[in-house]
């Protein structure tokens, strides 16, 4: 996914002068081919991110599109109040790319784990939020962000996620796509937890008792897609959304507040990662695991939202 961004950034560059990229010395053994193709347009700031979000505002003031990128607690939340004032309030084109969502730098403990940073972008006016959730639609979003007139935040997987799209697949700014059909339970997913909602949705409709489970990709939560639970819910089926971040403030919670909003009684049921801080170190797959966040519970969780219906 992370590669797929630079690759589709740097072919870009190649013909639109203005694309221009900040890093807060972070990056090292991926953004060389961009650096060395265009030295006059990539900054190493430093380890100081805040500075990296003012120099970006000053540069897209100038008529630049500018990425800042950096693992996600120092991209957002180090440089929150930058990014708030200098990008959001004047409503430019920065863009904070944040990489290693979730618990991808599980080995380098809590503070580096990205659990909370979609509800804090989210929370900004102004600012549209894509969490891709393998290498093509990081790869379309990225396109999408060439010309999106205000702030963006692009949330990324550290790489290696499966592919879950073909290849060839375009995917639009602000949709949903759907990948499964089905009639019993609708599941969303964003952002790293596609692939593994993928997987989870494939094994429950193979189960002795299968579960005629739809599967829907979210790779934008602001604007979010409101449309498509809507016609989830407009059939009575319940919903459960999956995402590699906090259970507050991300996909469960957009879509709770709009099937709310649009008042439609069916049940919901967000399965995400606990809202609690991470104490244990170890890999990806160990903390996940660790959190109850992996198959027998997202089937648990399905079962018992059917069964409240």
């Amino acid at each position: 996914m992370r590669n797929a961004f630079v690759r589709c950034l740097t072919e870009r560059a190649r013909t639109d002068p203005r694309l221009f990229v900040i890093t807060p010395d972070l990056g090292f053994s991926v953004w060389e081919p961009f650096r060395d193709a265009f030295p006059d347009r990539f900054l190493n700031a430093g380890i100081a991110e805040q500075n990296a979000v003012g120099m970006a505002a000053g540069l897209a003031l100038s008529g630049h599109v500018v990425y800042v990128y950096s693992i996600i607690p120092f991209a957002v939340m180090r440089a929150y109040e930058q990014i708030r004032v200098d990008a959001a309030y004047m409503n430019l084109p920065v863009r904070i790319v944040g990489v290693g969502a979730g618990l991808a730098y599980g080995g380098q403990g809590a503070t580096h784990h990205g659990l909370e940073d979609v509800a804090l972008m989210r929370a900004l006016p102004n600012m549209t939020v894509c969490c891709p959730g393998d290498a093509t639609e990081a790869r379309e979003l990225t396109r999408a962000s060439f010309d999106h007139p205000g702030p963006m935040y692009i949330r990324l997987g550290k790489s290696g996620e499966p592919p879950v799209h073909d290849e060839a697949a375009r995917i639009p700014l602000g949709g949903a796509i759907e990948l499964v059909r089905g009639t019993e339970v609708a599941v969303l997913a964003s952002g790293t937890a596609l692939p593994l909602a993928a997987e989870w949705v494939r094994r429950l409709r193979g189960e002795p008792r299968p579960v005629s489970a739809a599967l829907a990709s979210v790779p934008t939560l602001k604007p979010f897609p409101i449309s498509a639970v809507r016609a989830y819910a407009e059939r009575g089926m319940p919903i459960v959304t999956v995402e590699e971040h906090s259970i507050v403030g991300g996909l469960g919670s957009a879509a709770a507040e709009a099937l709310a909003e649009a008042g439609f009684p069916v049940p919901l049921r967000r399965f995400g990662l606990p809202d609690r801080f991470c104490h244990e170190v170890g890999s990806r797959s160990y903390l996940l695991a660790a959190a109850g966040f992996h198959y027998q519970s997202f089937a648990d969780t399905v079962r018992g939202v059917l069964k409240r219906r």
